[in-house]
């Protein structure tokens, strides 16, 4: 059948049963589609043959940048950095990860448009953060083309601080700041997400939900849903390590901003200047096809601070600064 709403990924589209007999999907491609689409989250084998040396070198690399005693057994691993963000533009290994042809195939296979990877996140202890969406963080016109990979790096059991989530909790609205009475444009938070945790919490209760936590094996990696409710667990032991990389993707012919600090419905937009890590390439910010005007990008301490009003294919005024 026609695919009539292609502003929705394909795994998160209400024709997803019927769309899915017509992909040619594997036994294990289905699986994985059939888990996000209705979970927010599936569990695969990274397709690395080469993986455990690229662990290895990943580690001694980037380890002494993070301030822990990673030889003594009994250091207080949690006591340093917690993680680098973007290691991908100076170690090839957490690159070639980021940019895996395999994954980069899947991915773009599920949601309908090319995937590619902008951003690397590497920890080695566990995040003990609460439970968020990346949707405030990173998202996209039309919504929901943006996802994350996360990969273990190591075995990692319960006092370790493993990733958790809520099942099911990417078909919740997608926060917004006119959904809960903020202005985000030209804001200032210390947090991000901290203005929307009221909000999350007051969903997860009148749901009833229960998180899950993920106890990989090295080498599992997870796909989840851009508006899948998930967080860091309290680490038990600091003693322990929970080396881990996070790559999120967006998808091409898109609008890619930051929402925390939009408003949508005026046309304020927080855009993001985007490289994919796998080609190097710039993509633009594009809707329907075609790409924003240059016009609209005023450059301020380093970020792209860009702003739409009314409609995408009527009218541009000159951004806020």
């Amino acid at each position: 059948m026609n695919n009539i709403f292609p502003g929705l990924p394909l795994i998160e589209s209400p024709l997803f049963p019927a769309l899915k007999a017509e992909w040619g999907l594997s036994a294990e491609e289905e699986r994985i589609a059939t888990d996000l689409h209705e979970k927010g989250y599936a569990v695969f084998d990274f397709p690395d043959a080469g993986l455990d040396g690229r662990i290895a070198r990943i580690q001694s690399h980037l380890g002494p940048r993070y301030g822990i005693d990673f030889a003594d057994p009994h250091s207080d691993k949690t006591a340093g950095e917690r993680r680098v963000q973007d290691a991908w533009q100076f170690d090839e290994d957490v690159r070639a990860i980021a940019a895996n042809q395999a994954v980069l195939d899947l991915l773009s296979k599920l949601y309908g448009r090319r995937a590619f990877p902008f951003q690397t996140l590497n920890f080695p202890v566990g995040t003990q953060q609460d439970a968020h969406s990346d949707s405030v963080h990173f998202s996209s016109l039309p919504e929901r083309f943006m996802c994350g990979v996360w990969l273990a790096m190591e075995d990692i059991g319960p006092d370790a601080g493993p990733l958790f989530y809520y099942p099911g909790s990417h078909k919740w609205p997608i926060m917004t700041n006119a959904l809960i009475g903020r202005r985000g444009y030209g804001s200032d938070l210390a947090s991000a997400q901290d203005p929307y945790g009221p909000a999350w919490q007051a969903l997860r209760d009148v749901h009833g939900a229960q998180e899950e936590r993920f106890f990989p094996r090295k080498g599992q990696a997870l796909i989840w849903c851009a508006n899948l409710l998930h967080g860091g667990s309290r680490q038990n032991d600091p003693t322990l390590t929970r080396w881990s990389q996070v790559t999120h993707y967006y998808f091409d012919d898109c609008t890619y901003y930051t929402p925390a600090f939009s408003d949508e419905a005026i046309g304020e937009l927080d855009l993001r200047n985007l490289v994919s890590i796998g080609d190097g390439e710039a993509r633009p910010n594009r809707y329907m096809g075609e790409a924003l005007p240059e016009r609209m990008t005023v450059r301020k301490t380093g970020t792209s601070r860009k702003s739409l009003a009314g409609s995408f294919a009527r009218k541009v005024r000159r951004a806020f600064s």
